[in-house]
């Protein structure tokens, strides 16, 4: 039985002062660094969005950020500009250990799409490839953490469990955005869909 530790995000956008900041943040980068070691493998994923994703409010002429749109692919929150290609909003966190991943993972990088979990992007037919990485090294086992808990966290965590890994998301070392009521239900979700909340 091999463990993988899945750190979300951690990035500096989403940490406070950044552009799309989750309330403390930073405050889970050395819980998370800690937890590194008692794993098997680590992977971080790195939002990573062109300029021009159809995420972005400002590329939607007149809409509000945190307002829904609707995509292709089913309903979209239009965010503020985040985590764009190449900024230093993009980084992951100074104090991050980026040493110890094996493998960093981006996603969202592609500009119709947005992609929430590791695994799929939002039309939840579009793999990443992190599934058939983690398979081919024996993992079955995986915990995660990082931002936001019910966002990217909470998406990724129910596709582990609907693809067949034992999914468990540690709270503690994870932050949450909280909108409209969006933590309550992704933690409903996550525990529809058999994941752990730790």
């Amino acid at each position: 039985m091999t463990q993988a530790l899945i750190v979300i995000d951690l990035q500096t956008d989403f940490c406070p002062g950044g552009r799309l900041a989750v309330a403390g943040g930073d405050e889970v980068v050395d819980a998370v660094n800690a937890m590194m070691a008692g794993h098997d493998a680590v992977v971080l994923t790195q939002d990573w969005h062109p300029a021009d994703h159809a995420s972005f409010a400002g590329n939607h002429p007149g809409a509000a950020p945190f307002s829904v749109t609707q995509m292709p692919y089913g309903p979209q929150v239009l965010w503020p500009a985040h985590c764009v290609i190449g900024t230093p909003g993009a980084a992951f966190h100074p104090r991050l250990d980026v040493d110890r991943a094996d493998l960093i993972l981006r996603k969202g990088f592609r500009a119709g799409i947005d992609s929430y979990s590791a695994f799929f992007e939002n039309d939840r037919t579009t793999a990443t490839g992190l599934a058939g990485y983690l398979r081919d090294r024996g993992v079955t086992d995986l915990t995660f953490v990082g931002l936001a808990l019910d966002f990217c966290v909470a998406w990724s965590a129910m596709d582990a469990a609907r693809l067949g890994f034992r999914a468990r998301v540690v709270e503690d070392a994870c932050r949450a955005i909280d909108l409209d009521g969006s933590l309550d239900a992704a933690r409903k979700a996550m525990r529809a869909a058999g994941v752990v909340l730790a």
